[in-house]
């Protein structure tokens, strides 16, 4: 099992402090990581924490469904996102906006 958590359905207005308040009931906290958006620099409404232990990560579990500023949280186990070979790039092949009969087309 794995040290690391995803925690969803995260309020926008939440803290990693309110993150580290709920969570460090189970245990030390290595990190706690509001995802922001590049762009705006806002919350895109999820987070990781990471534990020292595995079993503090475990135990944590618990605080799925549970509110937390407001709002309903998701927690789980965090799972690594696969890699793609082009490095995060993104290509566009036709530049039609995923329409194949033209991309001229105005909706």
């Amino acid at each position: 099992m794995s040290n690391k958590l995803f925690v969803g359905n995260l309020a926008f207005a939440a803290t990693e402090q309110d993150l580290e308040e709920a969570f460090s009931a189970y245990g030390e906290i290595e990190e706690a990581k509001i995802i922001l958006d590049r762009e705006t620099g806002r919350s895109r409404g999820f987070a990781f924490v990471t534990f020292t232990s595995n079993d503090a990560a475990e135990a944590a579990l618990a605080l799925d469904g549970r509110d937390l500023s407001g709002r309903g949280i998701r927690v789980s186990i965090a799972t690594e996102r696969p890699r793609n070979n082009n490095s995060g790039a993104r290509r566009n092949f036709g530049g039609g906006g995923g329409n194949r009969e033209g991309s001229n087309r105005r909706f």
